[in-house]
């Protein structure tokens, strides 16, 4: 019957999320059959509970499927001779563990990345304001810098910067109770709390026992409308305090669906940073010290040819410079020009290689204008119609936002949509329109190769 068991693991698995199947099901061990019943272990009543409310369905089609559909199934949790595991008195630096996660040093910096310090930082114009106030935070007295909000997509260096934060603050006194945690495992550890009848352990821990708060990726508490309420309390506790406090986001608090106005109100009652996408000068920055911390000595033409094209994020630049390594080491290949072209062709599509300044450049060399006539105030048909264009190619061949589109000539994002819509709706009823646009096309895909 074990293997039963095994092999309805190895269906289920493919089904759903690797790590709620690693998290709640991989766990579950075959106890006994008896009676037609299939007994199973699961490692504590909460998991049990969870597996029962969210599972037990899918596992007993699985069952079924394979021929076992007579077989009922029994929950349990498994014995154990262990004490049950219990939170820290307020001196409290354990952060409560769900079953089979791992856990996490809340004192010291076992849970810090140790590469994630300010002096591994590299700085440039796109970063220089939150890389500036993170680090006052950090060595100086909370005001006027508390609380920091940091707001930047992913693999642009927020994470880095918390962690930063909290190195920083360690090294000038280790005894300072410094919690990281992700919104994900604060509602987390907040569910197991009430599950478990531990919530004032939890809000001891994060009230009264935490001296900074590092509170990564809060658009996570979008629809979460009683954690919300439980860290608006906690903010407040904190803040009377005078403790630090860290929030980042990929958004701001009321661009969040369901975010209470409270809470936004809290997150951004101090300074609200961004980190932008490295600039052309940052990105060879980064590339340069990238490549030496990965032992690669790279021609300037290979590094400026991957600051051109990788412009997504950091996280892009660390991946293109692991696989040209990879690809010279196995492949027993020169590490020149030609061999960084073959690999930024896996990392950049073909819209990520037409740039804004190069749409730019072809609308304006086409139309026989100055670049200043698409930023200008005119109105007049020969000036706004390659204006629309510009904006349209823009918004269809760059990843860029109508934000920045807009304010690349002096509009706002409402007006360049509706220029981009003008265009959209011209080249269905105009040929002229379609087939000058279908020239411009092809001109950007022929530069960018």
């Amino acid at each position: 019957m074990t293997s039963i068991w095994d092999s309805v693991k190895r269906e289920i698995e493919p089904t759903i999320p690797k790590k709620s199947f690693h998290l709640w099901i991989d766990p579950v061990t075959y106890l006994e059959d008896k009676d037609d019943t299939i007994v199973l272990g699961c490692p504590n009543k909460f998991s049990r509970d969870w597996i029962r409310d969210n599972y037990l369905g899918l596992i007993e089609r699985r069952l079924g499927s394979m021929g076992n559909s007579h077989y009922k199934l029994d929950l349990k949790v498994k014995p154990s001779g262990k004490k049950p595991e219990t939170i820290d008195p307020p001196s409290g630096s354990k952060q409560l563990t769900l079953p089979h996660m791992p856990t996490k040093r809340r004192c010291g910096r076992g849970w810090l990345h140790e590469e994630y310090t300010f002096d591994r930082f590299v700085v440039g114009q796109c970063n220089e304001f939150a890389y500036s106030a993170s680090k006052a935070l950090a060595l100086g007295d909370n005001q006027p810098y508390n609380p920091l909000f940091m707001l930047a997509g992913t693999g642009l260096g927020k994470s880095h910067l918390t962690q930063a934060i909290g190195h920083a603050i360690l090294d000038q006194d280790s005894s300072v109770r410094v919690c990281y945690v992700t919104a994900e495992d604060f509602v987390n550890e907040m569910i197991f709390a009430l599950k478990n009848g531990r919530i004032d352990e939890f809000k001891n821990k994060y009230r009264h026992c935490c001296d900074v708060l590092l509170l990564e990726e809060i658009h996570f508490l979008e629809g979460k409308s009683k954690t919300q309420i439980e860290l608006g309390y906690t903010l407040d506790a904190l803040a009377n305090e005078n403790k630090k406090i860290i929030f980042t986001s990929p958004l701001l608090p009321k661009d969040i669906p369901t975010m209470t106005k409270e809470l936004s109100s809290r997150l951004t009652s101090g300074v609200i940073t961004k980190l932008e996408r490295p600039d052309y000068n940052t990105a060879v920055k980064i590339l340069d010290k990238k490549a030496i911390e990965q032992g690669l000595y790279l021609s300037e033409d290979i590094i400026h040819l991957f600051a051109k094209h990788l412009t997504r994020d950091i996280r892009q630049m660390e991946s293109a410079l692991r696989c040209l390594k990879a690809k010279s080491d196995l492949m027993k290949a020169e590490m020149n020009l030609d061999l960084a072209k073959e690999v930024l062709r896996c990392h950049v599509t073909e819209q990520e290689t037409i740039t804004m300044q190069s749409i730019e450049k072809h609308v304006c060399q086409y139309f026989k204008i100055e670049p200043q006539v698409l930023r200008s105030k005119s109105r007049k048909k020969n000036h706004s119609y390659p204006r629309n264009v510009y904006v349209y190619l823009c918004r269809h061949y760059t990843d860029a936002t109508l934000e920045d589109i807009g304010k690349s000539i002096n509009r706002n994002h409402s007006t360049a949509l509706y220029a981009s819509e003008v265009i959209e709706h011209k080249i269905k009823v105009d040929s002229k329109v379609k087939s000058q646009l279908s020239f411009l096309q092809q001109k950007l895909k022929s530069a960018a190769k």
